[in-house]
């Protein structure tokens, strides 16, 4: 097989598809914070695309890594290693596949070996949008729209000379530009919330305004924070998938991606300092982003949870394993039909019906086998983002409640970090206090509906729901999660 650079490019299997620009002529004008699979799979590859356009050679991303662990560590060796480039393989629902290398990424700096380097990098009058990815937890705001100034990780970064959280790089990266005259940046947040682009705000300016008032105050006035909405399904790489996705390729790639051949981006188009025309890629511009968030995060996302949750229970391992099961995909199109739907109003031209239609078909694709506990993951994140608004209007309504509880039930049970055959996994709930997540274990099964995750759902006024979640999770410690869910009564 070939290594992949810069040098290799030429000498690629030709079912392989390359950039189609000269790389050595293009400059960073984007910086990401973050650079996981999806931003990889998602946004580089958009970038990718609109860097073929007519001047356009501006707008490659130099990413930057957060976190100091030997992962962050390997991936900027491998980003050095191949200046940049990866392999993208997207498969469709029929098995058909195509794989393209991807250039966007032309630089990449690990933050945590120089802050410093970092913060100037961002600081650099070329970089007109800062975008993240930094997952549903990562911005420290609250139920009620506040940003948690008093958590360890943020009090800790205030007190330091030099920041280390991504508030703390933007926001000094933000004051040299404002002291040397270079003006302000876009912070664009790709992450899978709602009015993402509010939270991002909330965040970067209270973390800014505590730091400094009146660099906060400058930042508050200056800098524009679009709110996006994002989706693909990009599952997680197992080296066993480094060796399939070689081996069909012909490329010897050390981080390659896979993701389904469905992506769509929406973007409100408010950039202070320009952006590239992604219009002409694909990506939508739109004045208003709601409408396509509500679609997408309490349909698709709470879907993907709640198949995810009894089915990492039930013993299944990815999301096609679990669509095998009649029992889930019953409850999901209920779920969809019956519970997100009517309290939803999609954008114009959008009919939920076909959106959720298409939603199980893309859950359906064998190539796409997207592990159920990546996606369990962060529940406690998630959930809130994904179903809150959802429960509140099942329940204001006196609507059947049914799967709603079976997946809060779930959750819950998800948190003892046991199947039902009794296996094993490990939990990753990084926004979950361990005194939030010791309600989930009490003896009183009602305890765990007092955790922070389900502020702001009003189930004090719903004693019935409180009560079938109890009946719900006794019934599956005493007959497992499959044998409740077929008697839940769902047809």
């Amino acid at each position: 097989m070939t290594p992949l650079s810069n040098a290799t490019l030429k000498q690629l299997p030709p079912q392989v598809l390359t950039p189609a620009y000269d790389r050595q002529k293009t400059t960073p004008g984007i910086a990401h914070l973050a650079v996981g699979n999806f931003h990889r799979a998602h946004q580089a590859m958009y970038v990718d695309r609109v860097l073929a356009r007519p001047g356009q050679q501006d707008w490659a991303i130099v990413g930057i890594g957060l976190r100091d662990n030997e992962r962050e560590t390997r991936r900027a060796a491998i980003m050095a290693e191949q200046n940049g480039l990866y392999t993208l393989t997207e498969f469709a629902t029929d098995g058909g596949h195509t794989t393209r290398v991807l250039g966007a990424i032309t630089e990449y700096v690990q933050a945590a070996k120089d802050r410093a380097g970092a913060i100037r990098r961002l600081a650099d009058p070329a970089i007109k949008i800062v975008s993240l990815t930094i997952t549903e937890g990562g911005y420290y705001v609250d139920a009620d729209g506040r940003f948690m100034l008093d958590d360890p990780a943020i009090a800790a970064d205030l007190k330091r000379d030099l920041p280390e959280t991504a508030f703390g790089l933007v926001t000094e990266a933000l004051r040299l530009r404002r002291d040397s005259g270079v003006g302000p940046f876009t912070v664009l947040t790709c992450d899978n919330l709602q009015d993402n682009g509010v939270v991002a705000r909330t965040a970067f300016c209270s973390y800014a305004k505590a730091r400094d008032a009146a660099l906060g105050e400058w930042i508050a006035e200056n800098v524009t924070f679009p709110s996006t909405m994002v989706d693909r399904i990009t599952p997680s790489v197992s080296s066993a998938d480094v060796t399939r996705l070689d081996e069909l390729s012909g490329v010897a790639d050390k981080m390659p991606l896979f993701a389904e051949d469905f992506t769509q981006w929406v973007v409100e188009d408010n950039f202070c300092a320009g952006r590239p025309e992604l219009e002409s890629v694909g990506v939508e511009f739109t004045n208003d982003v709601g409408p396509y968030e509500q679609v997408k995060l309490r349909m698709l996302n709470a879907s993907h949870s709640m198949l995810a949750l009894p089915g990492l229970l039930m013993d299944y391992q990815t999301v096609p394993d679990a669509m095998g099961d009649t029992s889930l995909v019953t409850l999901l199109e209920q779920f969809l039909a019956q519970d997100a739907s009517p309290f939803i109003t999609p954008p114009k031209g959008v009919s939920l019906e076909g959106y959720a239609h298409q939603v199980l078909h893309r859950f359906r694709n064998p190539a796409v086998g997207d592990q159920l506990l990546r996606i369990a993951s962060d529940s406690a994140s998630k959930l809130p983002v994904f179903l809150t608004d959802t429960v509140k209007g099942v329940l204001g309504a006196n609507k059947d409640h049914r799967r709603l509880a079976f997946g809060v039930a779930c959750f819950l049970e998800y948190l003892r970090g046991e199947t039902e055959s009794h296996k094993s996994y490990t939990l990753s709930e990084p926004g979950l206090p361990d005194a939030a997540k010791a309600l989930a274990l009490e003896s009183d099964l009602a305890a765990g509906l007092r955790m922070p995750v389900f502020a702001g759902w009003g189930l004090d006024a719903y004693p019935a729901f409180t009560k079938d979640v109890v009946a719900l999770r006794t019934s599956m410690r005493e007959h497992g999660v499959r044998h409740t869910l077929k008697n839940l009564g769902l047809s």
